[in-house]
């Protein structure tokens, strides 16, 4: 059955004889302008009940969309379901704008202006959507540091819209800070850093809260801080702050999304072994003791580039995203996270440019076609929880070894 399409113009000459015209656009693509005289009922509400907004099966019928896809397609639907008189806008908001008919805004606060406004580019992912907004929204993250790893992550989950973000640290901006925390400015030095951090986030975004709270974190705070937190984002820079607060998360199961970097290297994961108890790991699990400090110096030691913390604050960002979003069926928000097995740790080299790896690998998922075989000329660092599984990791390998791609280059660390 085909449908009929109207011109703009075509649709508003109609319009002024008494059509009706529906705009089957999502409420935040309505909020930047509708065509005037149109009313606002998204497509798949009008599909899930034609009737209780069309009740006249006669009546002329005109919908609109952005392009004209959607419009079209709810044409014909509403064709299928017995309705005579039903025609398409072609070309739709666009084309209507394009030929400068006249809009008109929804009635809204002014909350909700900004809201659709803001984040339109969000709400046009079908896998974040309004209801996914609103969750990021309502979420409370703390970031426990203000610097190298927090400067960046806390910048990007404030535009993303993450309602309230609590930021630790007791800290104060230093100049030979600035080359990487970017959150801070030259006007900062000698501020507090979560002072600092948190006038530049509300500058950004003034709809969401910023908690800064100039504490050192210990054993004697930590539970408070963590007290409402959907999420905690590490950016400490040392082992006993990290163990602290590893076993804090999974005290209060509470997901960690962590990471570390070095001179030219990073790596990022997340821990989830409050909620997931025995299946997954904790932080722990990877690094059972802490390193001889001469093998694990802070930047102020051993020096770091610059860009390296924005790309792991970045990654950890997205984790937090991810985490607060879900993990819908496609699957593109699962977290970076162990489950299970031997674990291979992502790790990006920026002095290679490249990131050398994607997440945590059951031993019995490996296979070289679908795991091990893509890692080209990477360098990757596989971590075991015991022994017996690092066992079975170089069993595993060693049966299709002589198949990687050539200068594959693997090391293994076992635990104690």
């Amino acid at each position: 059955m085909s449908i009929q399409e109207l011109s703009p113009a075509q649709a508003r000459e109609r319009l002024a004889h008494g059509a009706v015209l529906i705009d089957v656009r999502e409420a935040h693509e309505r909020a930047g302008g509708m065509a005037e005289g149109a009313r606002g009922v998204a497509k798949g509400e009008l599909q899930a009940d034609p009737a209780a907004h069309l009740p006249r099966h006669d009546q002329e019928i005109l919908l609109i969309c952005q392009s004209g896809k959607r419009s079209a397609d709810a044409a014909q639907f509403l064709l299928q379901a017995g309705y005579t008189h039903v025609a398409s806008v072609t070309g739709g908001t666009v084309a209507w704008r394009e030929q400068s008919l006249p809009l008109v805004q929804p009635l809204s606060s002014a909350a909700d202006r900004d809201f659709y406004d803001r984040y339109s580019r969000h709400l046009l992912l079908p896998q974040v959507g309004e209801a996914g907004q609103r969750r990021l929204q309502q979420s409370r993250v703390l970031v426990l540091g203000a610097g190298g790893l927090g400067a960046p992550a806390g910048f990007y989950l404030a535009a993303a819209g993450v309602g309230h973000l609590r930021f630790a640290d007791h800290d104060r901006v230093e100049r030979s800070n600035l080359h990487r925390q970017i959150v801070h400015t030259e006007a900062s030095v000698g501020q507090l850093k979560v002072d600092s951090a948190r006038e530049r986030l509300l500058a950004l975004n003034p709809s969401i809260e910023v908690e800064a709270v100039p504490e050192r974190v210990t054993s004697e705070n930590v539970d408070a801080l963590l007290e409402g937190v959907d999420v905690v984002l590490d950016g400490s820079d040392n082992f006993p702050l990290r163990y602290l607060l590893n076993d804090a998360c999974i005290k209060h199961a509470t997901p960690l999304v962590y990471a570390a970097i070095e001179r030219f290297d990073g790596q990022v994961s997340v821990f989830d072994a409050g909620r997931q108890r025995g299946v997954a790991p904790c932080y722990r699990c990877l690094f059972p003791e802490p390193p001889p400090p001469e093998f694990a110096p802070n930047c102020s030691e051993a020096g770091v580039l610059g860009v390296l913390p924005g790309l792991a604050g970045v990654l950890q960002a997205t984790e937090v995203l991810k985490l607060r979003l879900g993990a819908p069926a496609d699957g593109w928000a699962d977290p970076l996270m162990a489950r299970h097995g031997v674990d291979v740790a992502i790790i990006y080299e920026a002095w290679l440019g490249r990131a050398l790896g994607s997440g945590w690998v059951p031993v019995a998922d490996l296979t070289m076609d679908q795991k091990i075989g893509k890692l080209g000329d990477w360098r990757v660092t596989f971590y075991a929880a015991t022994p017996a599984r690092a066992g079975q990791l170089r069993s595993k390998l060693t049966e299709f070894a002589p198949s990687l791609p050539k200068g594959t280059g693997l090391t293994f660390r076992d635990a104690p």
